[in-house]
């Protein structure tokens, strides 16, 4: 038996699932998700596992976008979006699966 740790993370898988399904997200987007699927996960360990899984090739950085607005500590936010990787191994979990088709259907209903 090997000694450490697991590479392996049910958060991460969590995380791959998410990004699955909405192909490609920035970490307050996937936070938010997540909290509605799987709670008692804070944001800076959603941000913890993206650095984590980027790393092992889980996720891959798809692009980094500055956008402006009027926010408490500035001008601007730098969004980074995040995809799945080649190390990834989804599993299509219908929780999530329904809380984004949830998601979907009430943002139609406000447009």
């Amino acid at each position: 038996m090997d000694r450490g740790r697991p590479i392996g993370s049910q958060v991460r898988q969590n995380i791959i699932e998410i990004l699955f399904l909405m192909k490609q997200a920035y970490g307050y987007e996937i936070y938010s998700v997540y909290r509605e699927s799987f709670p008692r996960c804070t944001l800076r360990l959603i941000y913890y596992h993206l650095k984590k899984g980027t790393s092992i090739g889980e996720f891959k950085v798809h692009k980094v976008l500055r956008e402006k607005g009027e926010y408490s500590w500035g001008e601007s936010a730098e969004k980074t979006y995040y995809t799945l990787g080649e190390n990834a191994k989804p599993k299509l979990n219908l929780k999530v699966k329904k809380i984004l088709k949830n998601r979907s259907e009430l943002l139609k209903k406000t447009d």
